[in-house]
């Protein structure tokens, strides 16, 4: 049976044409690289944070479940809280050296 989900089709134009057929275009997803090959870079941030020190960890290559995945082992290694914007993530507080030791020890080892 063909897949007629409404919300696939949001925000398209209603179409006359009896040949209309409307085809979605399927993202290619990323593949993860392995953790080795993997150039994390850790950083400290302050600037429009409302004067709150968050620590940024950019470089990630990969599916956003894998990406999410490492946020979680980090937020909880650290025991505090954090998200994930646009391929970085974003953990609270002053953590750069820490987050460096963890992420070798999980075998990330380009960490900066």
């Amino acid at each position: 049976m063909k897949n007629n989900d409404w919300k696939d089709r949001l925000n398209i134009v209603y179409s006359t044409n009896p040949n209309f057929s409307y085809e979605t275009i399927e993202e290619e997803a990323n593949e993860t690289l392995l953790k080795n090959q993997q150039k994390l870079r850790v950083s400290i941030e302050k600037k429009g944070r409302g004067g709150k020190t968050v620590t940024l960890v950019k470089g990630f290559v990969g599916t956003d479940n894998d990406l999410k995945a490492l946020s979680k082992l980090l937020k909880t290694k650290c025991g505090v809280g954090g998200s994930v914007k646009d391929t970085e993530i974003i953990i609270q507080g002053d953590f750069k050296q820490r987050l460096v030791d963890l992420l070798k020890a999980e075998g990330y080892t380009q960490t900066k």
